[in-house]
């Protein structure tokens, strides 16, 4: 039924004009205001990610969006730089003090809340 649907993915926030500012100046993402108040992320080879206001907007407890990239410590030091906090875990997942998971086994990954309070991260593809 679904096999050539071209679904997309999408998540709440509780102030759609912070959450444009931080998706376009902080992360540098492309960011469409649709239908007055939703906004839409149109990210690079993938369908968009709707972002839509919820007034009772409660923060995800689990990472709502991934953001592959080369090199975590070059991305860490970038989004740190423009402000952005890096979550720190203990254990099971322990990060340091740059807030990066470099656990063996699991990618390079950090993780990172945007305005709303939504987890986000960054992780480190694997070289092949």
């Amino acid at each position: 039924m679904f096999r050539n649907t071209k679904a997309f993915s999408g998540f709440s926030v509780n102030d759609t004009d912070k959450a444009k500012e931080f998706y376009s100046q902080t992360l540098g993402l492309d960011v469409a205001v649709i239908m007055e108040d939703m906004l839409q992320l149109n990210i690079n080879g993938n369908n968009p990610i709707i972002i839509y206001p919820k007034p009772n907007h409660s923060p995800a407890t689990f990472t709502v969006l991934n953001f592959p990239v080369n090199d975590i410590d070059e991305a860490v030091d970038a989004l740190t730089a423009k402000g952005v906090r890096f979550l720190q875990y203990d254990e099971p997942i322990k990060t340091d003090e740059k807030g990066i998971c470099r656990q063996s086994g699991g990618p390079l990954i950090a993780w990172f809340e945007d305005p709303a309070g939504n987890i986000l991260s960054v992780l480190q593809e694997k070289e092949d």
